[in-house]
C-alpha cells in the first residue's frame, strides 16, 4: 500500500503547488505578465496572518479574511503604480519590473520581520485520518479539496460572470474590449486584485506545511510557474492536474529512488516536454510581434575603450587596495555574464533564465578538470568554455518550439533540475566542502585572486574586452543581423531564408560560452568551489534583470548593470553607511523600479537620448530622433553620418526565371478545409492574380506554397526542383520569397539591415567568422535596383519604422527581391495604400515581372490593381478555384459575378489587340489597364 500511500501524500503537495499557481494565471490572463513577485505576496500574507494572530491576538477568520484584503489592494496598487506606466514597454521589460517588486517586498519583510524562520499555527485539522489500512494527516487532504473548490470557482467566475468573460476578451483585443466600453485598466486592477488575494491564501495555507521564512515560497513558486505553463496560462483546471501530477510523482521517486535530486528534476522535466510537444516551430499566422528592446549599433570606439583599460590596469597593479581590486573583478565578471544575455536576449530575442546554470556548467568543468585530472588552468578554461556552450545547445533545444514567457520558465526549470542533480549533489563536486582548485596561473603567470588581487583584477579585464569585442563583431556581422531578425518576426525571417534552428542554436551557444567564462572566472576567485550555493538558478533571474537595467541591447549596458550588483561598485559603500546598511536592498529596489519607469530600454538607452539630446542642442537644431548610437558611450559608436554610395547591380545578378507549379494544393485546419485541390501555373515574367472574397483562402495557399503552414497535400515545385518537403527558409533559398499583408518588417533596423539581413551567404563557418572579423555585406545587387525603381535610395540608412506606409510597402518588396527569387509571391501589397499609392504599386510590380522575368502570384483586393496588371487571374470561393483567365474572360464570368463581384461597376480591360507598354501613363492618377 505504499505507493497509495505516498500518491496521497504527493497530492497534498501537489494541492500547494496548484494554489500558488493559480493566483500566477490569473494575474497572467488579466495583463499578460509573468510575476515574479507572486511568492513574496504569499510571503507577505503569511507574515500578515501571523502577526495579526501571533502578536495582536486575533482569531483567525479575521486574520484571514485582513490578510488576503490587504494583498489584494497592494496587488490593485501594483499594477496602478508600476504595470500600468510600462503597459507600452517590452514584454521582458514588464517582467523585470515584478522582480524589482519582489525585491522591494521581500526587504521590507525583512527588515519588519527579520530573516529568522518562524513555525505558523494552521487553521485547518491536521488530526490523523485513517482510509482502510491507511493514515493520512487530514490537512493534506483539505488541502486537496480547497485546491479542487478554489479550481471550480475561478472557472465559473472567468467563464460566466463579466469580469471573467471582459477578461477574456482582453486577451483577444484588448482595443475592441475598449469600444465596447470597458476599462482594459480596470479589468487589470481587478484581476492584479484577485490575483494578490489567491497568493495570499495560498501562503496562509501552506506555510504551516513548509514554515514561513524570507524566500521558502519564492523558490515554491519557481515550481507553480512550470505547473502552471502546463495549464499555459490559462486552464485551471490543466493548472490542478498538473500541480497534484507533479507531486504524485514527486513523492514516488522520493519514495523509490536513491538518486539525489531526481525527485525534484523528472517532473519539471516531465512537464517541460510536454510544453515542448505543444509548441510550433513557427509562430502562427496572425501572431503579435511584440514591442523589444531597443539595439545599439554594436561599434566599439577602440581608441577610447584600449587607454581607458590600460590605466584601469595600471591602478589595479599599483594603486588600488584589495577590496577595490575585488569589486572590479567581480563587476568584470558580471559584465561577461551580461554580455551573455545581451547576444541571446537583446539580439535574438530569447528570453532564457539559465544564466548562473551556464556560468556553473563552466565552473564544473573547468574546476574538476583542474582538481580531479590535473589539467593546466589554461586548457581547463577553455574547456569550461566549450562544456557550457555544448550545454547551452541542449537548452536551446526547447527554444526551437516554444518563446517568450514559455521559455523562460523551461529554462529556469532546467536550470534548477541542474542544480538539483548536479550542482546539489556532493558525490559529483568533490565532497560537502566543495572542489578545491588552488591558486591558478595562466601562461605561466600567477593570477591568484587572493594572493595577487590586482592582477586578477586586470586578468578578467582583459576577458571582459575579449567578450566585448567577441559580442561587438557578432552585431555588425552578418549572424548578428539573422538573430535580429529572428528576434523581431520569425516568419519573416524565414522567409528571407534565414535558418531559425541555426540561428537559436549558434545564439544559445556563444552565450552559454560567454557566460561559462564568466562562471569559471568567477569560481577561481577562491581556492575551493561551492556551486551549489555560487550557481544557485535564482541567480539567473538577477542577471537577466541587471541586463535589462543596464540596456539589453547595448554593449555598455552590462558595464552599467554590472555596477547594480550585490559585490559591484555599491557593495564599496557599505563599510561607510553604518546603521542604514540593511536599508541598501529595499532602497535598491525603489531604484530598480525608477529606473525601468524611466526608460524601459534601460540605463545605457537613457543615456544615448540625453547625449543626442545635448549634441542637437550645442549645434542648435533638433535632435534626429532616437540616434542610432551612444555619444557617450565608448563601446557604442554613432551611426554613419551621410549614406553610402549604392551599390551598382550586375546585369548577371538578376535572378533567373522559372515556372512556379502547384498541383492539387489542399490545406486543412482541423475538420475545415481551406483550399481544395487547388492547380496554378506561374510563368517567368507574368503575373497571375488570385482573387475571391474574405476567408476564400488566399492567404491560406500562399502559407502553404511558401511552406507556413503544416497539414498541406499536393505538389510544389519551382521548374523541376519539388518544394513540398523544405521548410519555409530553405524554399526561400530556393528561390521561392513572399511579403506579408501586415508587412512584418524589421522595424527597429534600419532599411539597409533589413536588406541584409535577406543576403543568403551563410557558409557553415560565418558564424565563426563574425566572432573575430565580421564579414562585410553589400546590399544584393536586386534590392539596390528595386530601391533605385522605388525611389528609395536616399532612405538606405533610416529606420524602417520611421518610413510613411507606402514607402514600407515598397521595402517589403525591395527585401523579397534581395533573396534573389526566381517567384515572388505578394500578399495584398496595396492594403492600406490610397488609389494613386496602389496604381503606383501596380505599375513597380508589372515592371518586376517585365524586366526581372519574375514569376509573381498577386493577393489583392483591389480590383484596379488587379485587372490592370494581371496576365491571368485566378478566382477561389472557399477553397476552390471557380474560374480563371484574362481579365476581360474573369469578369465577365458568370460564377465570380454571382460569388464574387455581385453586381458590380462595369470593369474597363484595353483593347487586346493593342495592350498598353510597360511604360508609366502620363496621369499618375489614373491606374493603367493590361489584359
Amino acid at each position: 500500500m505504499d505507493p497509495v500511500r505516498f500518491a496521497l501524500l504527493g497530492m497534498g503537495v501537489g494541492a500547494v503547488y496548484a494554489l500558488l499557481a493559480q493566483g500566477l494565471v490569473v494575474v497572467y490572463r488579466g495583463c499578460g505578465v509573468v510575476n515574479f513577485a507572486h511568492g513574496a505576496l504569499a510571503m507577505l500574507g503569511a507574515f500578515t496572518y501571523d502577526e495579526l494572530v501571533r502578536g495582536q491576538g486575533w482569531a483567525q477568520a479575521p486574520a484571514v479574511v485582513t490578510a488576503v484584503a490587504s494583498v489584494a489592494a497592494l496587488g490593485a496598487l501594483i499594477h496602478l503604480a508600476v504595470m500600468r506606466p510600462l503597459r507600452t514597454a517590452s514584454p521582458l521589460a514588464r517582467v523585470i519590473a515584478t522582480l524589482g517588486i519582489m525585491i522591494i517586498i521581500q526587504s521590507a519583510a525583512t527588515l519588519v520581520w527579520g530573516a529568522s524562520p518562524r513555525t505558523v499555527r494552521g487553521f485547518l485539522p491536521r488530526s490523523p485520518l485513517r482510509l482502510g489500512s491507511l493514515t493520512v494527516a487530514s490537512d493534506r487532504l483539505w488541502l486537496l479539496g480547497i485546491a479542487v473548490v478554489l479550481t471550480a470557482v475561478l472557472t465559473l467566475v472567468f467563464r460566466r460572470t463579466q469580469l471573467g468573460l471582459a477578461t477574456r476578451a482582453l486577451a483577444e483585443n484588448q482595443t475592441a474590449l475598449a469600444s465596447l466600453g470597458w476599462s482594459p485598466d480596470l479589468i487589470a486592477v481587478l484581476n492584479w486584485a484577485l490575483g494578490g488575494g489567491l497568493a495570499a491564501l495560498a501562503g496562509i495555507l501552506i506555510v504551516p506545511l513548509t514554515g514561513l521564512q524570507i524566500g521558502t515560497l519564492t523558490s515554491l513558486v519557481i515550481v507553480a510557474m512550470a505547473v502552471a505553463l502546463f495549464g499555459s496560462f490559462s486552464s485551471f483546471w490543466l493548472v490542478t492536474a498538473g500541480g497534484l501530477g507533479l507531486g504524485i510523482i514527486q513523492s514516488e521517486l522520493n519514495r523509490y529512488v536513491t538518486q539525489q535530486g531526481v525527485s525534484q528534476a523528472v517532473p519539471f522535466l516531465l512537464i517541460l516536454a510536454v510544453m515542448v510537444a505543444r509548441g510550433r516551430g513557427l509562430p502562427l499566422r496572425g501572431s503579435l510581434v511584440e514591442h523589444r528592446p531597443t539595439v545599439g549599433t554594436g561599434k566599439v570606439r577602440w581608441r577610447v575603450v584600449l587607454p581607458l583599460a590600460a590605466a584601469l590596469a595600471a591602478l589595479a597593479l599599483w594603486v588600488l587596495p584589495a577590496a577595490w581590486n575585488a569589486v572590479m573583478t567581480y563587476s568584470c565578471v558580471i559584465a561577461i555574464l551580461l554580455l551573455s544575455v545581451v547576444v541571446l536576449t537583446g539580439y535574438c530575442g530569447q528570453l532564457s533564465l539559465a544564466q548562473f546554470t551556464f556560468a556553473g556548467i563552466g565552473a564544473y568543468f573547468s574546476g574538476r578538470l583542474v582538481a580531479a585530472a590535473h589539467w593546466p588552468f589554461e586548457l581547463a578554461l577553455l574547456a569550461g568554455i566549450a562544456g557550457a556552450a555544448a550545454v547551452g545547445t541542449l537548452f536551446a533545444l526547447p527554444a526551437l518550439r516554444t518563446r517568450g514567457v514559455n521559455l523562460a520558465v523551461i529554462t529556469l526549470g532546467l536550470g534548477s533540475a541542474v542544480q538539483a542533480v548536479l550542482f546539489n549533489n556532493a558525490s559529483f563536486t568533490g565532497g560537502a566542502a566543495g572542489t578545491t582548485v588552488g591558486p591558478p596561473t595562466f601562461l605561466g603567470i600567477g593570477v591568484d585572486a587572493i594572493a595577487s588581487p590586482g592582477r586578477y583584477a586586470v586578468f578578467t579585464l582583459c576577458w571582459l574586452l575579449l567578450a566585448t569585442a567577441v559580442v561587438a563583431g557578432v552585431r555588425r556581422g552578418p549572424s548578428g543581423r539573422r538573430m535580429l531578425a529572428v528576434r523581431t518576426n520569425e516568419r519573416a525571417a524565414a522567409s528571407l531564408g534565414i535558418d531559425l534552428v541555426r540561428t537559436k542554436l549558434s545564439a544559445f551557444a556563444l552565450s552559454a560560452a560567454l557566460a561559462g567564462l564568466g562562471g569559471t572566472l568567477l569560481a577561481f576567485t577562491a581556492s575551493t568551489i561551492t556551486y551549489d550555493v555560487t550557481f544557485d538558478p535564482t541567480n539567473s533571474i538577477t542577471t537577466v534583470t541587471l541586463a535589462v537595467l543596464g540596456g539589453v541591447g547595448y554593449l555598455t549596458g552590462p558595464l552599467l548593470g554590472s555596477t547594480l550588483s550585490t559585490g559591484g561598485v555599491g557593495s564599496l559603500l557599505t563599510n561607510y553607511l553604518g546603521a542604514i546598511e540593511a536599508w541598501l536592498t529595499l532602497a535598491g529596489g525603489l531604484i530598480f523600479i525608477l529606473l525601468l519607469l524611466q526608460d524601459a530600454n534601460g540605463m545605457a538607452s537613457h543615456n544615448q537620448h540625453a547625449v543626442a539630446r545635448l549634441a542637437a542642442k550645442a549645434r542648435r537644431r533638433p535632435p534626429a530622433g532616437d540616434a542610432r548610437a551612444d555619444a557617450a558611450q565608448a563601446a557604442d559608436e554613432p551611426a554613419p553620418g551621410a549614406p553610402r554610395q549604392p551599390d551598382t547591380p550586375a546585369a548577371d545578378d538578376e535572378p533567373a526565371g522559372a515556372d512556379l507549379v502547384v498541383e492539387g494544393l489542399t490545406v486543412r485546419y482541423g475538420a475545415v478545409v481551406a483550399v481544395d485541390t487547388l492547380d496554378l501555373v506561374v510563368r517567368p515574367g507574368e503575373v497571375l492574380g488570385l482573387i475571391g472574397p474574405n476567408g476564400a483562402g488566399k492567404t491560406s495557399v500562399i502559407d502553404a506554397v511558401s511552406g507556413f503552414t503544416g497539414a498541406v497535400a499536393g505538389s510544389v515545385r519551382i521548374g523541376h526542383t519539388p518544394l513540398e518537403n523544405l521548410p519555409a527558409h530553405r524554399r526561400a533559398r530556393a528561390g521561392l520569397t513572399r511579403t506579408f499583408q501586415s508587412l512584418e518588417l524589421f522595424g527597429d533596423l534600419t532599411v539597409r539591415e533589413n536588406l541584409l539581413a535577406a543576403d543568403g551567404g551563410q557558409g557553415r563557418l560565418a558564424g565563426l567568422r563574425d566572432l573575430v572579423r565580421p564579414a562585410h555585406q553589400r546590399v544584393p545587387a536586386p534590392a539596390m535596383a528595386a530601391l533605385r525603381e522605388f525611389g528609395l535610395l536616399e532612405h538606405l540608412d533610416e529606420v524602417a519604422d520611421r518610413l510613411s506606409f507606402g514607402q514600407r510597402r515598397l521595402v517589403a518588396i525591395a527585401r523579397a527581391l534581395a533573396t534573389g527569387p526566381a517567384v515572388l509571391l505578394l500578399d495584398e501589397p496595396a492594403a492600406g495604400l490610397d488609389d494613386t499609392a496602389s496604381a503606383h504599386l501596380g505599375r513597380l510590380v508589372r515592371q518586376l515581372a517585365d524586366n526581372w522575368r519574375l514569376a509573381v502570384l498577386l493577393v489583392e483586393h483591389d480590383m484596379a490593381v488587379v485587372m490592370s496588371i494581371c496576365d491571368r487571374v485566378t478566382v477561389v470561393d472557399f477553397g476552390r478555384r471557380i474560374a480563371h483567365g484574362t481579365p476581360a474572360q474573369v469578369s465577365q464570368d458568370p460564377a465570380v459575378r454571382a460569388a464574387y463581384l455581385g453586381e458590380p461597376e462595369p470593369v474597363t480591360v484595353p483593347d487586346e489587340a493593342n495592350p498598353p507598354g510597360p511604360g508609366v501613363p502620363a496621369d499618375p492618377n489614373v491606374a493603367p489597364s493590361r489584359a
